[in-house]
C-alpha cells in the first residue's frame, strides 16, 4: 500500500532541502569570504562549482533513475548530498568548500530529477496536478527562504550554520525513504557518460578561461589555454551527441526554432539573474550596512510580487497567449534591471532596491511559466524526458557561465577604487549593467526566434508541450 502523503512529503523536503542550499549561500556571502579569506574568484567558483555540476550531471541524474531505479537512486543522492553539507560547514578552506560544493551539486543533480519522477510515478489525474503545483510553490517558497536562512545563521551564528541544516534534515529523510517510497522497475538503457562528462568539463573550463581572464588578462597563458580546452572539448561533446544511441542531449531538439530560442533565452536570462542576487546580496551589505538576515529580508518584496504574478499566469496565458506574457516577461525584467543597476555608494534601499525588484520580481512570474513552455514545445513523448532535462541544463549553465562572465565585468570596473562601499557599489553597477545587456540579448531572441514561430501556431505550441509532458510522466 503506498502511503502517498508520506511520499510526497519525502519528496518535497528534499527537494526543498536542494533549493534552500542553492540561495542560502547568498546572503552569507560576505561573512563567507571575510571568514576563509576568499578572492572574489574564488567566491564566484564557491557558487559555479554547484551549479556546474548540477547542470552537468542533471540529465545523466534522470537517466540514472530509469535505468536502475528511482528509490534507490533517489537515497543515495540523498546520502551524497548531506555529506557534502557537512563537509561545507566545516569547510577550512577555499579548495575544501569548493570541491564540497561540487559534490553536493552531484547529489543534486541525482535528487532533484528523480523527486519529480516520483511524483509524476505515484500520483495521477487531479492528484498529481495538485502534487505538482505543490512541488512548484516548493521551488519558490525554497529559493526565496533560503535567502533568509542564509541571512538569520550569518547573522546570529555563522555562515556555516546554513549547511549544517541540511544534515539533520536529511538524516530524517534518508530514515524515512527506504520505508515509504515505492520500488520502480528499472529499465533497459544506457548511460551517455561521454556526453555528461564533456558537458561539464566543457562550460566549466569556459568559465575557468572567463574567471581567470578577469584576475590575469585575456592573454594570460592560462586564460588562453582554458578557452582553446572548452573549444575541444565542447567539440567533442557535439559529435559525441551525434553519434550516441541514447545522446544525454539529443541534438535534434535544437531543430525547433521554438525550443532553440527558449534554451537561449533561458541561458541569458540566468547568466542575468545569478548576477542580481549575488552583486546585489553584497552592496546590501558592503555599501547600505545591512546585516545578512536584514538581506535575505531585503528580497521578500520581489518574492511576493513573483508569487502574485506565478499564480495568475494560467489565466493570463488563457487570455493572451504564451508569447505576449514572455515579451512582458523580459520586457519589465530588463526595466528593473537597468534601473537597478544605477546603484550609488550612499543610495537609498526604497529607490535604489525595492522599487526596481518590483520590476524584477513581476518580470519572473511572467517569464519562467512561457520559457519552460516553449522549451518543450512541440517534444515527442520520446524526448519529452530529454527535453525538459535540457531546459534544466540550459539553466544551471546559464548560472555558471553568467556568473563567471559578471564576476569578470565587475572587476574590469574597479582599477583604481578604494574604499570596501566603494568597490562593491562599482562592481555591482558594472555587473548588473552587463547583466542588462544579457537580458536585452534574451528579448531579442524572443522576438526573433519564439514569437514568430509560436504565433502561426500558438495552439499547437501548447497542446504539443502539454501533451508530450503527460505521456512523458504516465
Amino acid at each position: 500500500m503506498l502511503h502517498k502523503g508520506a511520499i510526497l512529503t519525502i519528496v518535497l523536503v528534499s527537494y526543498f532541502m536542494i533549493l534552500l542550499d542553492n540561495s542560502v549561500i547568498f546572503t552569507a556571502l560576505p561573512n563567507l569570504q571575510a571568514d576563509l579569506g576568499l578572492s572574489s574568484t574564488e567566491l564566484a567558483w564557491v557558487q559555479d562549482a554547484y551549479t556546474l555540476v548540477f547542470g552537468g550531471l542533471l540529465l545523466l541524474g534522470a537517466r540514472a533513475g530509469d535505468i536502475l531505479g528511482r528509490k534507490p537512486v533517489f537515497i543515495f543522492g540523498l546520502v551524497v548530498f548531506s555529506l557534502a553539507s557537512l563537509l561545507i560547514a566545516l569547510a577550512p578552506a577555499a579548495w575544501w568548500i569548493i570541491a564540497a560544493r561540487a559534490v553536493q551539486g552531484v547529489g543534486a543533480a541525482i535528487v532533484a530529477p528523480s523527486a519529480l519522477s516520483l511524483i509524476t510515478a505515484t500520483f495521477e489525474g487531479e492528484e498529481r496536478s495538485r502534487a505538482v503545483a505543490w512541488y512548484s510553490a516548493t521551488a519558490g517558497i525554497g529559493a526565496s527562504l533560503g535567502l533568509v536562512v542564509g541571512g538569520a545563521a550569518a547573522t546570529w551564528f555563522s555562515w556555516r550554520a546554513g549547511f549544517f541544516i541540511n544534515v539533520p534534515i536529511g538524516v530524517a529523510m534518508l530514515m524515512l525513504a527506504p520505508r515509504f517510497l515505492p520500488r520502480s522497475v528499472a529499465l533497459p538503457g544506457r548511460f551517455d557518460v561521454i556526453g555528461a562528462v564533456a558537458s561539464t568539463l566543457g562550460v566549466g573550463s569556459l568559465v575557468f578561461a572567463i574567471l581567470s581572464a578577469s584576475e590575469s588578462g585575456w592573454a594570460a597563458p592560462q586564460t588562453i589555454a582554458g578557452f582553446v580546452t572548452a573549444a575541444i572539448i565542447l567539440t567533442v561533446f557535439v559529435i559525441a551527441e551525434s553519434r550516441a544511441s541514447q545522446p544525454i542531449m539529443p541534438l535534434r531538439l535544437f531543430a525547433s526554432r521554438i525550443r532553440t530560442g527558449a534554451y537561449l533565452t533561458r541561458l541569458l536570462y540566468l547568466g542575468a539573474m545569478i548576477g542580481f542576487f549575488f552583486f546585489t546580496s553584497q552592496y546590501l551589505q558592503e555599501a547600505l550596512g545591512f546585516t545578512p538576515l536584514q538581506a535575505g529580508l531585503a528580497f521578500l518584496p520581489m518574492t511576493l510580487v513573483n508569487f502574485v504574478v506565478a499564480m495568475g499566469i494560467p489565466w493570463l496565458v488563457r487570455r493572451f497567449g504564451d508569447p505576449p506574457i514572455l515579451i512582458v516577461g523580459a520586457v519589465l525584467t530588463l526595466a528593473g534591471m537597468i534601473w537597478l543597476s544605477r546603484i550609488t555608494e550612499d543610495g537609498d534601499y526604497l529607490t535604489a532596491v525595492a522599487l526596481p525588484m518590483l520590476l524584477l520580481g513581476a518580470g519572473q512570474g511572467f517569464a519562467f511559466a512561457p520559457m519552460t513552455t516553449f522549451g518543450l514545445a512541440g517534444a515527442t513523448a520520446q524526448d519529452a524526458g530529454a527535453a525538459s532535462g535540457v531546459v534544466n541544463t540550459f539553466h544551471q549553465m546559464g548560472s555558471s557561465l553568467g556568473l563567471g562572465i559578471l564576476v569578470a565585468a565587475a572587476a574590469a570596473a574597479t582599477p583604481g577604487t578604494t574604499g570596501t562601499a566603494a568597490i562593491i557599489t562599482a562592481q555591482a553597477s558594472a555587473a548588473l549593467t552587463t547583466a542588462s545587456l544579457f537580458l536585452a540579448a534574451a528579448l531579442v531572441v524572443v522576438l526573433a526566434l519564439i514569437a514568430p514561430a509560436a504565433l502561426l501556431r500558438p495552439s499547437r505550441t501548447a497542446e504539443s508541450a502539454s501533451t508530450a509532458v503527460a505521456e512523458k510522466a504516465s
